[in-house]
């Protein structure tokens, strides 16, 4: 099976270089941009209803044979699908934003995607029902 993903546009961030990015976003309160290409800016309308965004990024510097890492402040490895870490097989980021600006571009906060990384899709966070509410 060949799947085909097409960035819609990419993020200008303050992380530059692999192990500068937070490794939870929400622990960062810098600011990024998410610039959107031409082609799918009419994509955006709406957008701006949402106070926070999930971001789905191509985390393009990323190890993506490693199956197996020690989890941050753990002593023994574990399967990267048990784990956030960027090194893995597909490395897709998945990143909860607070949006702060919305027009030719995005402006958010708490992103912990590297500059230049290409943006997958964007989707509005709805706390209903993105949350198991236990």
């Amino acid at each position: 099976m060949e799947i085909k993903i097409r960035p819609v546009g990419f993020v200008r961030s303050p992380f530059m270089r692999r192990g500068e990015a937070p490794h939870q976003g929400r622990l960062s309160m810098e600011e990024s941009e998410i610039h959107i290409f031409p082609e799918y800016r009419d994509a955006l309308e709406g957008v701006e209803l949402f106070r926070h965004l999930f971001v789905l990024y191509w985390q393009h510097l990323a190890e993506r044979d490693v199956l197996k890492v020690v989890p941050r402040g753990k002593k023994r490895k574990r399967g990267v699908f048990s784990t956030r870490a960027p090194a893995r097989p597909n490395p897709i980021g998945l990143c909860l934003v607070e949006l702060l600006e919305a027009g030719d571009f995005l402006r958010v906060r708490g992103l912990d995607a590297l500059d230049g990384s290409p943006v997958i899709d964007i989707k509005p966070y709805h706390e209903d029902i993105d949350s198991p509410g236990d």
